[in-house]
């Protein structure tokens, strides 16, 4: 039975020159799963909101949504808030009550349902997603893990059809969003609640999905069964954009030209016994030379943010050099956002001091990178920060692949968009000294491929680079240093082969598929080249 349609749904944003969504056909039954993938930008998350009335954003629109065979613009608004749930990718955006039992309620309460009923559903939601032990905490007290759950929560308290997900890990650190992701699944396969998803975590969701829908350039690539669509973009001559956001076994074997493709870790480590790879890595030292200047230097950091509260940094210690890219991985709620408001003197700390290199110049992106934006369009926005020199504004748009957006409004811009834009503002500061809040979020992979290459031109150039990072592969990659960040300090700063080889959860899917026979390799690259020298 079909339960969602889009028909011919075509879509420009107020003053875009180019459409955002152009002719999209797509069709959704009852209880499937379907993952929606492609570049950053291509119209995924507009093509989500479309699906939902009360988030259906404004501009030019041609053709029709439907919902159970009514067009969508017809559906009672007790029944679209109810029957078509929606998470966003910032956890806070969703939240408006003070109490996690209030926001299970809140919902409950606007649809008018008894109270008998209302804390039947809350009980239920709160056991299921097993909410006990933070069931009365507030709100702004709970990690980005729990914020997301309790946002799931409190759309299926409502007893939604379908429930729509716009790349919902992208603020959650690794074990955080495998916890989601498999809670998505169970709410899939034991609810027969349908799912629509976009997630650039792809070998996470694979494996679940009944069906995936590529996107590129406003439009519908293909659509078919996850080992289906991983074969047909493997073996394109000329590689989608969206084949490089796979899972490391698909990349993996696809290279090493399998015909089968294994989504899985544990299909790819079967197949690695097969092949038995001879550990011949040769590692490159990525040792910084002795003479690097230290350019931010932190010691004893402690830092809480009521006088009666608890410690959110315990003195931490940061040291960050010239030519450096240090990556700063750990859990959400670790404290690695508030370490880099400290370092940037937006905070400070009750203990501790932070001292800067003399004459540099320091600049941060943050999280929440709307919070940079002042005008009414893209252009305006890079002139501001380039001292209005249209040159360097323009340059820096076509590097970032912000050309055709110029026009646009920042806040009609998609995730990945606004992340772009954001680091293009800091990049034209000049500055020496940079401080990155989750620069990957939101990006494809080639969009960060892009943004590494930028980043190692900036250090290479005697720039001094901290990272706060969920994404365990770019890290991998790019870093010369990685840090891992637990119990408000830092800990086991090391060099990437030496820092993830060998975790269980803190590394690379190209380290746990290959571990038995290259234990320090730790890229898809690797990997590959040590495979094909045994083959």
């Amino acid at each position: 039975m079909e339960i969602l349609r889009f028909d011919s749904l075509s879509f420009a944003y107020p003053n875009a020159k180019t459409r955002t969504l152009d002719s999209v056909s797509l069709t959704m039954e009852a209880g499937e799963y379907i993952v929606l993938c492609g570049p950053s930008g291509c119209g995924k998350t507009t093509l989500l909101r479309h699906a939902k009335p009360s988030l259906a954003p404004a501009g030019a629109r041609e053709g029709t949504v439907r919902y159970n065979g009514k067009p969508l613009a017809e559906l009672p608004p007790d029944t679209a808030a109810a029957e078509i749930g929606f998470i966003q990718q910032n956890p806070d955006n969703q939240i408006v009550t003070d109490f996690v039992w209030h926001e299970l309620a809140f919902g409950l309460e606007n649809l008018a349902l008894p109270v008998p009923v209302i804390r039947r559903r809350v009980a239920e939601m709160a056991a299921f997603f097993g909410m006990e032990p933070w069931f009365r905490q507030k709100t702004c007290e709970l990690s980005g893990g729990q914020k997301q759950l309790l946002n799931m929560a409190s759309a299926l308290a409502m007893n939604p059809k379908i429930l729509i997900l716009d790349e919902p890990t992208a603020m959650l650190d690794p074990l955080a969003a495998q916890n989601l992701l498999a809670m998505v699944e169970r709410i899939n396969r034991e609810l027969g609640v349908a799912i629509l998803l976009t997630e650039h975590r792809l070998d996470a969701v694979l494996q679940a999905a009944d069906r995936v829908a590529v996107m590129e350039d406003g439009t519908l690539l293909s659509c078919g069964k996850p080992a289906e669509i991983a074969c047909e973009l493997s073996g394109a001559k000329d590689k989608s954009r969206v084949f490089f956001g796979f899972p490391a076994s698909v990349r993996i074997f696809a290279e090493l030209g399998a015909k089968e493709l294994p989504l899985s870790v544990r299909d790819a480590r079967r197949r690695m016994d097969k092949i038995k790879p001879k550990d011949n890595l040769t590692l490159p030292k990525q040792e910084p030379p002795a003479k690097q200047t230290e350019m931010l230097r932190a010691k004893e950091l402690w830092f809480r943010w009521d006088e009666g509260g608890k410690d959110i940094l315990r003195g931490a210690e940061v040291s960050l050099h010239q030519n450096e890219i240090l990556c700063l991985l750990g859990g959400n709620g670790a404290g690695k956002t508030t370490l880099l408001k400290v370092l940037s003197n937006t905070q400070k700390p009750y203990r501790g001091r932070v001292k800067l290199q003399k004459g540099a110049k320091l600049c941060m992106l943050p999280q929440m990178v709307a919070s940079l934006f002042v005008t009414d369009n893209v252009k305006d926005e890079l002139l501001e920060s380039a001292g209005q020199d249209e040159a360097r504004a323009l340059q820096m748009a076509e590097k970032l692949e912000l050309t055709k957006l110029l026009h646009q409004h920042p806040y009609d811009l998609s995730g990945g968009e606004a992340q772009r834009l954001a680091i293009g503002k800091l990049l034209l500061r000049d500055a020496n000294v940079l401080l990155l809040d989750e620069p990957t979020k939101g990006l494809d992979a080639y969009a960060k491929q892009n943004l590494a290459q930028i980043i190692k031109k900036l250090a290479a150039e005697g720039a001094a680079i901290l990272i706060v990072t969920h994404d365990v592969e770019f890290a991998a990659q790019y870093a010369t240093r990685c840090a891992l960040m637990f119990d408000g300090t830092l800990l086991s700063g090391d060099e990437p082969h030496a820092f993830f080889a060998g975790n269980r959860f803190y590394t690379t899917d190209a380290n746990r598929i290959a571990s038995n026979y290259l234990p320090q390799a730790i890229t898809c690259e690797e990997v590959i080249a040590a495979c094909r020298d045994s083959l």
